[in-house]
């Protein structure tokens, strides 16, 4: 088996064990720790050994003699056990699997979203605390404290390892898909950085939304999200050029989007807008499959776009789906009318003086011929990011439209 095969097994079955764990002990601190330490032993010695027989039975094991040497706190039973575990009888290992039971408590509502978001890529993911802290730029140290204080407030929460019933566990199902949502977004478009985009935490978002969605086939909002996240991805090679410049998406290389997760994508979200509702994650995956169905961005069918954005906008408003409205709007009925739209949020202090609409705002006076409103926005939007892949390409937009404005020089 190979190490990238025995790092997918191990992060397919850390969740499945940490979940038995708790289930049998009833401590999510001790048993998150106990799984990451046989986690990382099965590492190194699948690695130079082989996966045995059970893998998960002897994750199982060796992550329930871990905790019990941490509750008799017996310094050389462990040393003993620990050379011993590896060998050890697998035992009893549920075939129950606990994984969107352990979905919900990382996403527990006491907790902030950046704990969630850490917690779930450490406990579901199976992300090392090193691994979450180069993802999000942070020291390891930050990292490590900020996982062990949101362990601590679920405990003194009191939390049960049950699914929540009724209207709650929607609720907490909303939460968890949200916080699949950040881990996504994080991967597609680094919020700083060299890098554009980071690739491995979109990939986890995507299997962890994969494993939810097999658990739950019929919810329409878990269906959406996995194929928004399908479609945006399908994207990825098209969007950086070698040198790992920034390509917006009316210039990318349609041929290099991925076809297989397109069809996958447009598959899942055809048949969950048959469904009795609609929420937010379906209609950006609509809007996703619309873009990936025109072989060229002026095949874009924007009509369809502005009006699957009217109706986001009406049941989930928020400032970034009217920037992205007053895109649409600005392809079907003019720049102007776009920059109509956007001077709407000027006062909206979620957005105002955000990259994103200073950025939008350049584009759409560059197509009304505003070049001299067009490079002062350009230059503002690339000083308001942390991105340094952003930064380069609004700098280079400026660029553009600095010199298209420039009078012809007049020879004699």
């Amino acid at each position: 088996m190979t190490a990238s095969a025995i790092e997918d097994l191990l992060r397919e079955l850390a969740p499945q064990v940490l979940g038995a764990l708790v289930r049998r002990y009833g401590q999510f601190e001790g048993c998150e720790d106990a799984v990451q330490e046989a986690v990382l032993a099965a590492a190194v010695q699948w690695r130079a050994e082989g996966a045995p027989d059970n893998p998960r039975g002897w994750l199982m094991t060796v992550a329930s003699r871990r905790l019990i040497d941490q509750m008799r706190s017996d310094h050389a039973r462990r040393e003993r056990e620990w050379a011993t575990a590896a060998e050890a009888a697998p035992g009893d290992v549920p075939d129950t699997d606990d994984t969107l039971v352990l979905l919900f408590l990382c996403c527990h509502p006491t907790l902030t979203a950046a704990s969630q978001t850490a917690l779930t890529l450490r406990a579901v993911g199976g992300l090392t605390t090193a691994e979450i802290a180069r993802a999000f730029l942070v020291p390891e140290g930050t990292m490590a404290v900020r996982i062990s204080r949101a362990k601590q407030r679920i405990k003194a929460a009191g939390s049960s390892f049950t699914l929540p019933d009724g209207a709650e566990r929607e609720e907490r199902l909303r939460v968890v898909l949200h916080v699949l949502y950040l881990i996504f977004n994080e991967g597609y478009i680094a919020s700083s950085g060299s890098e554009l985009h980071r690739p491995d935490l979109a990939h986890e978002a995507i299997r962890l939304a994969r494993m939810v969605h097999a658990q739950l086939p019929e919810d329409g909002e878990v269906t959406g999200l996995l194929a928004l996240m399908l479609l945006t991805h399908a994207r990825r090679e098209a969007r950086t050029t070698a040198a790992g410049d920034l390509v917006p998406l009316d210039e990318q290389d349609r041929t290099k989007w991925d076809r297989g997760l397109i069809d996958e994508g447009v598959q899942l979200i055809k048949g969950s807008l048959a469904g009795p509702e609609l929420g937010p994650y379906q209609l950006q995956a609509a809007i996703a499959a619309t873009h990936a169905d025109a072989a060229t961005a002026e095949e874009t069918n924007w009509p369809q776009v502005h009006a699957l954005y009217l109706i986001l906008e009406r049941i989930a408003p928020n400032p970034m789906v009217t920037l992205n409205r007053a895109i649409a709007l600005a392809e079907t009925e003019g720049p102007s009318a776009g920059l109509a739209l956007l001077s709407t949020l000027d006062g909206d202090e979620r957005i105002a003086g955000h990259h994103r609409l200073l950025s939008v705002r350049a584009h759409l006076l560059e197509k009304a011929g505003d070049t001299a409103g067009a490079y002062e926005h350009y230059r503002r939007a690339a000083k308001a990011t942390a991105s340094i892949a952003e930064q380069r390409y609004l700098e280079s937009r400026a660029g553009r439209v600095r010199t298209a404005g420039l009078p012809a020089i007049r020879r004699p």
